[in-house]
């Protein structure tokens, strides 16, 4: 029998009386939970209950995955925390129906089972998932601000106990197939072309459904359920801030009230969920979610550009460029003048490899793929070659003119600088529509925005190269004009010179970075100039300093000169054990002037950059704040928070704060364009 009154299921009962039940989304790659689909699984699940089939088998009838979850498009249109409860009950009675069918229930796995996704499969007694190196099985809902709301927070911790569900939860990061089923979350593991006898057999074998070991099982009694939650609320503390990041403690106070133990946790879930879902970090967290999309499709369609990358310059930030590159499956050479500078950087290479690949020989044949080149040979072979050396633009012209005759037609030459503009670089070359920029930021490993900046001669051909090129190795392009300091440096320079002047103050450093900390950003001014680079810091605001109006601060001199560079010297305004700042935290409550004059400072530069077309619009400000500085995502971005906080606020508190401190707090005139 054969059913294909749904848009998105189809319903086939084979001669040994099994029911498979296909979910394809049309028009998407990837199946997601929408309203649509969830109504239609409910009539399906009434027909299923009618035909009484032997088992139930639920699988994808895409390639790309079982299913990526709830469907994000539609949670802005959830405008309240009573239409969100209603919603999300709807969706526990729906999978409660599908746990009591009263058959054997198996779910197909065969990729990506995220948030929804994992919690419909959780709603079956059995889960086979076809073999596969990738981390395909999670519930991240908390990088959304959300906890699991599809009864993830009761069944996960049912299933596998609560001492390896909850950090699946808390951290959002997903598992492998493998470790899955080491930690009960599943059934079986496959092969690709064995999952349907192998989810017929598992169908029919009438193994009792698994449960969570004694030990979790007990721990879920209340006596001890509250010291297991104290634990929890105290690891999840020393991450998150409860006050910009609720779902984390919203999780934690779900266990100790009701450890999963009975249907009143399942309601509990649904309110909590609502009451998130409707919350502002939520809001913004899904906002910040749809930006990353957005600099994703702007890029155009994905797709390997290049094969062979050649990088110039082998420090901190062309060494880990170029591991980053072979990382992610490119043949990369790097060049330099000895091998004394190459090797930390293949040190560095290694430990990166050996971190991320843990698939068999994958470390290994990712550190094959990067190759010290101190002639420079394979410029002539690259597809694209990064310039990564100091920031001196006769240095950059004169290796330029080196390259340029020994790069094959139609490579790209693409420079890391981070603020000196292409124009004073590109008349040096016979082809200047082939310059442009690719700014990383270090950590390279860690942080994903990476500006693809234009000149006014860089090609269109050239400019999607870089966007598409950086998508390919799996970074954030946010496309930029090659002014002064681009986007983000341009941005973080007036902040860090108002860091330095409030130090100057006497305000102690520590308070100073306290202060941003606690408005949301992941590190304070200071720490974060020492991160930069001194000696890069002082290059930046010497370069910028006639665009914000601040001249650099001598104290910044005077550090590079005692060779005092920040964390990567040991020493800068903090001392580095193993690159961790000795640093005490500040006592007392926060110092608000201090914040405001900080986060104003920054403020105001954004929407100066939005004014001067740095980038087309103030959603990308937003975009490549919040992946490039880590701006706080709970805020949606500065122009996002400042329409929130109100504009005209903003300008007030700014035009006080010019007559307190001087002219450089006056005003934007994009201040206009963000209202």
């Amino acid at each position: 029998m054969t059913d294909n009154n749904t848009q998105n299921w189809q319903l086939e009962i084979d001669a040994q009386g099994l029911a498979w039940l296909g979910l394809d989304k049309p028009g998407t790659q990837t199946n997601v939970l929408s309203q649509a689909v969830l109504r239609e699984l409910a009539d399906v699940l009434l027909k299923v209950s009618e035909a009484r089939p032997k088992a139930l088998i639920i699988y994808s009838a895409k390639e790309k995955g079982f299913v990526a979850g709830a469907d994000i498009g539609e949670f802005p249109s959830i405008k309240d925390e009573q239409t969100a409860y209603e919603l999300t009950a709807q969706g526990h009675t729906l999978f409660a129906r599908l746990e009591a069918l009263g058959l054997p229930t198996v779910a197909v796995i065969n990729g990506h089972a995220l948030g929804g996704g994992l919690e419909l499969a959780m709603a079956c007694r059995y889960r086979l998932v076809i073999d596969t190196s990738k981390r395909i099985l999670g519930l991240p809902e908390v990088n959304l601000g959300l906890h699991p709301g599809l009864g993830g927070t009761v069944r996960l911790v049912r299933l596998v106990g609560v001492r390896q569900a909850m950090p699946i939860m808390l951290q959002g990061k997903p598992v492998a197939p493998k470790q899955a089923k080491a930690m009960g979350l599943v059934d079986r593991v496959c092969a690709a072309g064995e999952w349907r006898t192998q989810a017929a057999q598992l169908a029919l074998s009438g193994a009792p459904a698994r449960q969570a070991p004694l030990l979790d099982r007990l721990l879920s009694l209340p006596l001890l359920r509250g010291l297991v939650a104290d634990q929890l609320r105290k690891q999840v503390a020393r991450k998150a801030n409860e006050k910009h990041y609720p779902a984390p403690f919203a999780m934690v106070r779900l266990w100790r009230e009701f450890g999963a133990r009975d249907d009143a946790a399942f309601d509990g879930e649904a309110r909590s969920f609502a009451r998130l879902v409707a919350s502002p970090t939520s809001r913004n967290l899904v906002r910040v979610y749809g930006l990353q999309e957005r600099l994703k499709q702007d890029a155009g369609p994905k797709g390997d550009v290049a094969t062979h990358v050649h990088v110039v310059g082998a420090g901190v930030m062309g060494g880990d460029i170029a591991a980053w590159c072979a990382l992610r499956g490119l043949s990369v050479t790097l060049q330099d003048r000895e091998m004394q500078y190459i090797q930390p950087a293949l040190d560095r290479a290694a430990e990166l490899f050996a971190k991320r690949l843990r698939g068999p020989g994958e470390a290994e044949a990712a550190g094959e793929r990067l190759v010290a080149d101190l002639t420079g040979e394979g410029a002539s072979a690259a597809d694209v070659v990064i310039e990564a050396i100091f920031e001196n633009a006769d240095a950059k012209r004169a290796l330029y003119q080196d390259l340029e005759p020994r790069m094959k037609g139609q490579a790209i030459l693409a420079s890391n600088t981070s603020s000196i503009p292409l124009q004073e670089l590109a008349p040096c070359l016979r082809h200047p529509d082939r310059l442009i920029g690719l700014h990383f930021f270090n950590p390279v490993a860690k942080l994903p925005l990476v500006e693809v900046v234009r000149a006014a001669t860089s090609g269109d051909r050239a400019i999607q190269f870089g966007l598409a090129f950086t998508r390919q190795i799996g970074k954030l392009p946010v496309p930029c004009n090659s002014l002064p300091g681009f986007l983000v440096n341009r941005i973080l320079a007036p902040y860090m010179a108002e860091a330095m002047e409030l130090h100057r103050e006497g305000i102690a450093r520590e308070v100073i970075d306290q202060a941003a900390e606690d408005f949301g950003m992941p590190m304070g001014p200071v720490e974060l100039a020492d991160s930069v680079g001194l000696d890069i810091a002082m290059h930046v605001a010497d370069m910028l300093s006639p665009v914000i109006g601040r001249t650099p601060d001598p104290v910044l001199k005077e550090m590079v000169e005692a060779g005092h560079l920040g964390r990567k010297s040991g020493q800068g305004f903090y001392r580095y054990e193993q690159g961790k700042p000795q640093r005490r935290r500040a006592s007392g409550p926060v110092s608000i002037p201090t914040q405001r004059r900080l986060m104003l400072a920054y403020l105001n530069e954004a929407a100066a950059c939005l004014e001067d077309d740095v980038v087309a619009d103030a959603d990308l400000v937003d975009a490549g704040t919040i992946f490039g500085t880590g701006f706080a995502p709970f805020l949606g971005g500065p122009l996002n928070y400042a329409r929130e906080y109100g504009v005209d606020r903003i300008v007030s508190e700014l035009e006080e704060l010019a007559r307190q401190h001087g002219d450089h707090f006056k005003p934007s005139a994009g201040w206009a364009r963000v209202a």
